[in-house]
């Protein structure tokens, strides 16, 4: 892991596309800004967590789909 120590206002870059900002810095709190193409998806780690959790669900519900189905053309 990389760490850097900036302040606000100041900026870190990665790659050649995305920048982030410090925006803000109060109490314990920092606030980032990220600017990064479109095609760049950018989520809190909470919610892209959550994103994985709910494919990895939708996959396998499409799997016992499909079991589901296979079972039934061979009882037919």
């Amino acid at each position: 892991m990389l760490v850097l120590t900036r302040k606000t206002n100041e900026s870190i870059m990665i790659g050649e596309d995305v920048e982030i900002s410090v925006v803000e810095v109060k109490g314990d709190q920092v606030k980032l800004g990220i600017t990064a193409p479109r095609n760049i998806k950018v989520h809190r780690k909470e919610v892209f967590l959550a994103i994985q959790r709910e494919n990895i669900s939708a996959s396998q519900a499409a799997v016992d789909k499909v079991g589901g189905l296979l079972r039934r053309k061979e009882e037919g």
